[in-house]
Order: structure tokens, then sequence, then C-alpha cells
């Protein structure tokens, strides 16, 4: 190894040595994630106040880490909790186990739930990590901000004007200028 390549070595370290250190204000400030992180499950009514969840258990069948309970239930004709023939007397979710892939989200016929871009689930105990119906019901406490969808609608390649390591240039071999 020349010593000239130790040198180049060192180059981004001699670079970033004097510069100023990026600091975030995590608690008071919240990066904005991807607009299709997946985050905190939730459970959605309809306007009229009804669950959408009817208790079919797809999203239990389609979860690979086998972390959702449902137990479904007959609706009375007094008391309707949902609009179909059944409901979901008992929904649970154990986020220990979640790996937050969205099959459950993409197997339930009526969107009744979702993930959302809330990422902060810590808790005391692997007991509140399982989430009961009532709390997938009632939104999230804490809310993280989501990015501008329209931002990465643009593919990183096509806004640096290169496609993988090669420039594109025009049919007049003009160097094509970044949108």
């Amino acid at each position: 190894m020349a010593p000239l390549d130790s040198v180049k070595g060192f180059a981004v370290t001699f670079r970033h040595l004097f510069r100023k250190p990026v600091t975030q204000q995590y608690p008071e400030y919240k990066r904005p994630v991807y607009p299709r992180f997946r985050g905190r499950h939730r459970l959605h009514r309809h306007e009229n106040g009804l669950e959408k969840c009817i208790g079919c258990s797809l999203c239990a069948a389609a979860c690979p880490a086998d972390c959702i309970r449902v137990v479904a239930a007959e609706n009375q004709p007094d008391q309707r909790v949902s609009p179909g023939e059944r409901y979901a007397r008992i929904y649970e979710i154990n986020m220990a186990r979640c790996i937050f892939c969205g099959y459950c989200e993409i197997a339930c016929p009526f969107d009744a739930i979702t993930l959302g871009n809330d990422f902060e689930l810590s808790e005391l105990t692997r007991d509140a990590l399982v989430y009961t119906k009532d709390v997938l019901l009632e939104p999230p406490l804490r809310r993280t901000p989501a990015a501008d969808p329209a931002e990465y609608d643009v593919g990183a390649q096509e806004s640096e004007g290169v496609l993988g390591m090669y420039r594109i240039y025009a049919q007049n071999h003009e160097e094509v200028e970044p949108s």
C-alpha cells in the first residue's frame, strides 16, 4: 500500500474533522418520515360510529408473525357494533411480535386497520405492548409528521441526471440538465 493511498483514506476524516456536528432536537422536533412508513396500527370507525372491523380474521391469517388475535361475535339487532353480521369482540395486536410488514392492512377488505406514521412505541412492560381494541380505536396520543409524498415521486437518479454510475446524454452528446 503506497503512502498516497493512506492519505486518500484519511481524506474523508480530515474533511469532516472541522465541520460543525449536526444535532437534531429529537423530542421537540421530529423529522418527517417517509409517506408510506409503517408504524403504529389503528382501527377505524365509519362516520356513523360503527366499527369497520367485522371480525373476519383475514388480517390474523395474513400476519406472518402471528401477532394478531381476533375473536368474533354476532351483532344483536338492538346492539349493533359493526355494519355486518359479526363484529370483533376481541381484537389484540402484540406489538412486541409485529414486524410491521403491512400484510394485515392489505388483507383487510374493509380498510378497518391501517398502519400510521407513529414510531414511538416503547413501553415499560411487555403486557403494555399488547394493544387491545379500545387502544387501537383511539387516535394515537403522539403524532409523527409525514413528508410530502410529491417529494418522493421523482427517483434519485432522475433528479441527479445520472442512471446508475453513468451520466445521461442526449442524442447530440450534450449532458442532460437535471429536472
